[in-house]
């Protein structure tokens, strides 16, 4: 799960993600990205979003509607997340990776790469073989 914007300095990340995506989506790998404008940064559609990801990112993996990550007014599910981590969103592209078991959930901060060695240390016994 990754907390996304269109006009963000950390927006290539989304190259890493696709790439990832699309390098182990068949062993059990899902992103969604969650465009939200907490920051400043998102454009001003759901449409405008899809198609900026996919014309300059050629992203496939799914992305939800824009909504709130941070604050009161967070959806239900990054709340979530960031309670059972104890790390809400700071800034744009914060990574969560949920184990299979849903209950284990790992918490990166915006500037760690989506394939930083500390991701896939945790990702890598997760996917299936």
């Amino acid at each position: 799960m990754v907390n996304t914007a269109s006009r963000c300095g950390f927006t290539p990340q989304f190259e890493k993600l696709e790439s990832l995506y699309r390098q182990y989506r068949d062993k059990g790998l899902v992103v969604i990205g969650f465009p939200s404008n907490d920051f400043r940064q998102e454009l001003q559609t759901n449409a405008e979003v899809g198609d900026f990801c996919r014309s300059t990112y050629g992203v496939q993996f799914p992305m939800v509607e824009k909504s709130s990550v941070t604050g009161d007014g967070a959806n239900p599910f990054f709340r979530q997340l960031a309670s059972s981590t104890n790390e809400a969103p700071r800034w744009n592209f914060h990574k969560y990776l949920i184990a299979p078991d849903g209950r284990t959930v790992h918490s990166f901060q915006t500037q760690v790469e989506p394939d930083a060695p500390a991701v896939m240390a945790k990702l890598q016994p997760m996917l299936r073989k």
